[in-house]
């Protein structure tokens, strides 16, 4: 446990709000926009979900109350995906509700291959009623990704495109780095062209030259799109991109449990264990 602890600290802002907020705070000042994530996932209990959408209903007043510029993430199984669906919806309206009422943003996080089409199904629900308010993530690894963001695009969801963080086998996605970023960069021009402001989050230096040569040579604005990482990796690579007129956002996870987060997103592969390890003493 030493070492994720190690890393827990550099890469998770603090185990409650009061602790993250300076951090918030300290990027926003630096012209970076955030996104809370409050970790944790897999809730079976009902009263514990609900609890959950409380604590993200809290969460939203509080970043409102301190004039944060941040969104908030959530992932559906901590309010109810593992229970029931209509029990989840009902769950997600009621945050979706108190986002709207604030003029606040909810980003439905993408989980493993087990819940995409539940995740989906929710989103477009979801979109009907509350549009501007809820936005989805897709990963690009998944070979039905290509589909998904076809067919989002078409309602003018808010997609958040990452490579993908869970172990899935080669039947349902991409095993390979290489397929991954091709993946990744065929979908940049449909989000682009076909979506009103991706949001394309990635580390990876190729995949961020990408999006800056396709941008430049299609003459795209660049308020149209931002660029997001997670709190901790490459802060000064975040505000050169500032002061190059990017758009950027800063993902800050929070929470006490900050275990499954690391061992999933730093662990399952051996780039992201080379990644962190290669940046924990540089920028």
């Amino acid at each position: 446990m030493k070492l994720p602890f190690l890393l827990a600290r550099r890469f998770v802002a603090g185990e409650n709000f009061k602790q993250a907020a300076p951090k918030v705070e300290e990027l926003n000042q630096k012209k970076i926009l955030t996104t809370l994530d409050l970790l944790g996932e897999n809730v079976r209990d009902k009263k514990m979900a609900q609890q959950t959408v409380d604590n993200y209903i809290k969460l939203l007043n509080q970043i409102t109350s301190a004039g944060l510029n941040s969104t908030i993430s959530i992932k559906l199984t901590m309010i109810g995906l593992d229970i029931h669906e209509e029990f989840c919806k009902e769950n997600l309206f009621r945050l979706l509700e108190e986002a709207k009422k604030l003029d606040q943003f909810v980003r439905i996080d993408m989980e493993g291959s087990d819940y995409t089409q539940g995740t989906i199904d929710l989103f477009k629900t979801a979109i009907q009623e509350y549009d501007k308010h809820v936005g989805i993530a897709i990963q690009a690894y998944l070979h039905r990704s290509k589909q998904d963001i076809h067919d989002l695009a078409g309602l003018g969801a808010d997609i958040r495109l990452c490579k993908g963080a869970y172990s899935e086998p080669d039947r349902i996605a991409l095993q390979q780095m290489r397929a991954i970023r091709d993946a990744f960069k065929q979908f940049i021009p449909v989000l682009l062209e076909k979506t009103p402001y991706p949001r394309i989050a990635t580390h990876d230096e190729e995949l961020i030259e990408f999006v800056k040569s396709y941008v430049q040579r299609n003459n795209i604005e660049k308020s149209r799109f931002e660029f997001q990482m997670l709190y901790g990796l490459r802060e000064e690579t975040m505000i050169q991109m500032v002061k190059e007129g990017y758009n950027t956002r800063v993902y800050v996870p929070y929470g006490t449990m900050w275990f499954p987060y690391f061992k999933r997103r730093l662990m399952e592969r051996k780039e992201n264990i080379w990644f962190v390890l290669s940046t924990m003493f540089k920028n």
